[in-house]
């Protein structure tokens, strides 16, 4: 048995150049024709344990994902209903934070890796900003952008500096994109002050929230 979603930017309409395809495949055991570097791939088993927990990832889905093909002809998330509460904003948001932590000492002391922490530096904003979004909003926020749709708890930085962090997740992940020149990394390095302050108030909001 086989299940396939797309989920992602293109669920949203978010489609831009640099857009990829976020596909979801469930099966009952291995299989061969999956690569894993095109699918995240589930057993059913794993995905109904991560709706019965409110995983984040299960909420994503749960609002966001389409079926594309079922060999059985069924919606299988669709008969999992709506996830249990997300719970665990708080824990998450301590491992980003602790991500976050660690990419940005390593940005300001060492330039050997430095798309590699840049890019991780924007993947623990946005997934702060999207377990905030879980915990405090109406409408969660799981796109690229989650750290600027707060409102008034949004990350305050220019958004050219934010969506250099997002060229240098797109360009560690897929290679695509030009070189981040020294000029710009330095702007990045004198802005993670800022985001710092952003990120534990958010892990505060979010203790507080929950």
């Amino acid at each position: 048995m086989m299940h396939i979603y797309i989920f992602g930017s293109l669920c949203r309409g978010e489609i831009s150049t640099d857009s990829d395809v976020d596909l979801l495949a469930l099966t009952e055991g291995f299989d061969q024709r999956l690569n894993k570097e095109d699918f995240s791939i589930y057993s059913y088993e794993r995905m109904t344990e991560l709706w019965r927990e409110g995983n984040a990832f299960a909420w994503h889905l749960f609002l966001e994902s389409r079926l594309v093909y079922a060999s059985d002809d069924k919606d299988f998330l669709s008969t999992l209903g709506q996830p249990s509460p997300y719970k665990n904003g708080y824990r998450d948001c301590l491992k980003f934070r602790e991500l976050f932590e660690l990419s940005a000492k390593a940005v300001l002391t060492d330039t050997t890796n430095l798309v590699f922490e840049l890019s991780t530096i924007f993947l623990a904003l946005r997934n702060i900003g999207t377990c905030y979004s879980l915990v405090a909003l109406d409408k969660p926020c799981f796109g690229r952008h989650s750290a600027l749709q707060l409102g008034t708890k949004s990350l305050n930085i220019d958004p050219s500096l934010y969506k250099l962090f997002e060229h240098a997740r797109i360009l560690s992940t897929r290679g695509v994109g030009t070189a981040i020149i020294n000029p710009d990394a330095e702007q990045l390095r004198l802005a993670l002050k800022t985001c710092r302050n952003w990120v534990e108030l958010l892990c505060e909001e979010v203790n507080n929230n929950e």
